[in-house]
């Protein structure tokens, strides 16, 4: 990852609504939230929450489905395993760390 790469996704994290809708993504695991349950959760209002997603979405960070008459959002673990790397690939003055760097992955369903 390049650093015009890294940006753009930490700065849709630095807004307190779209961290906390990305931690709650995190925590459902693979399967997402349809978009009333993250609201319902956060207790943000549509309009607020379609923006905030749309962000997040187009950093990356996030990816949407639609079924039926409902849009789930899941967390991008590829995008945020690839920015936790970034970085951390020069941390411990270039030995190897203990324990290893973090790494996200989804919760077993």
């Amino acid at each position: 990852m390049e650093i015009k790469t890294a940006v753009p996704l930490l700065a849709a994290l630095a807004q307190e609504s779209r961290l906390a809708i990305y931690r709650t993504l995190v925590a459902a695991g693979s399967g997402g939230l349809a978009v009333g349950r993250i609201g319902e959760q956060l207790q943000v209002a549509p309009a607020t929450l379609s923006f905030h997603l749309k962000e997040l979405s187009h950093a990356g960070l996030v990816t949407s489905r639609q079924e039926g008459r409902f849009i789930y959002y899941s967390a991008n673990y590829t995008a945020m395993n690839e920015l936790l790397a970034y970085l951390t690939e020069n941390c411990c003055a270039g030995q190897p760390c203990t324990p290893a760097p973090p790494c996200c992955n989804p919760p077993c369903d």
